[in-house]
């Protein structure tokens, strides 16, 4: 029995996560861990998923329960709270399932570090259809390079995320610099830019509305163009991943792990 805490239960994701893992036979969810501005508006995990039976408790000290869960799923919108949740359960020795984007290089570097102590899944897309984006896109950018194909990288989501451009397109632009070699990124254009240089990767993020996530790649050259997208038309399926992700590093060496690595896709 896999027994899982949530962090930032309270966001739209934390809801989602909550209420799929309720379901799971070989899951319990022992706590909920929020902000100290939300924790005290709910007192369980049942409350929120308006499930009575689920008497985890709500806290916004992970350190008060951390002899209860096995696997960590954060989504805190908060970096720095993450890390801070990171430092307790390094020091218990549990793991860590992140789904929280828009990390700085230093905050990056200090998952890294505290990978080495305890197992660590960070992925800024879990679905699985979003990571099969990931190795196309890599897939065709090496088949691409040097060929006369312009790449741009178009995102979407809802009026209400913080970061952009999304953490998935800068996952898909990494990908692209290390396949291509290009290392200029042009986020956006306005006025009198000149004409494109193919030395550079073009990044746009669109908010609005209530989407979920869409991601779009396009290769363009003379004559043809080449476009892989992939849309979420509901949470869900980046909470499935995040369970599974839980599920699959609960018994992992130290390390640091993508969703590759928990779909088999690097195999």
């Amino acid at each position: 029995m896999l027994k899982l805490g949530i962090s930032g239960v309270m966001g739209r994701m934390g809801r989602t996560i909550a209420s799929l893992a309720s379901n799971y036979p070989d899951i319990i969810i022992t706590a909920g861990i929020e902000s100290p501005d939300c924790a005290h508006l709910h007192n369980t995990v049942g409350e929120i998923i308006s499930k009575k039976d689920l008497s985890a408790p709500i806290t916004s000290d992970l350190s008060q329960v951390i002899d209860q869960i096995d696997v960590l799923i954060d989504f805190a919108a908060n970096q720095e709270a993450v890390l801070g949740h990171l430092r307790v359960l390094a020091a218990d020795k549990k793991a860590a399932v992140i789904g929280t984007t828009g990390f700085l290089d230093y905050q990056l570097q200090e998952i890294k570090e505290i990978s080495k102590e305890i197992p660590i899944v960070l992925a800024p897309n879990m679905s699985i259809g979003v990571n099969l984006l990931f190795k196309l896109v890599e897939k065709a950018a090496r088949v691409l390079k040097d060929k006369g194909f312009d790449i741009e990288v178009v995102e979407m989501h809802h009026r209400y995320k913080k970061d952009a451009p999304s953490g998935t397109a800068m996952k898909i632009v990494d990908i692209l610099k290390k396949e291509t070699g290009i290392e200029k990124v042009v986020y956006g254009r306005e006025g009198i830019t000149g004409e494109r240089s193919s030395k550079e990767i073009g990044v746009f993020a669109l908010r609005g509305g209530d989407v979920v996530g869409d991601h779009t790649v396009i290769f363009a050259a003379a004559g043809e163009r080449i476009e892989l997208t992939h849309k979420a038309s509901s949470r869900e399926i980046f909470a499935k991943g995040a369970i599974e992700a839980a599920k699959w590093i609960k018994d992992k060496p130290a390390g640091l792990y993508d969703m590759s690595d928990v779909l088999g896709l690097n195999e």
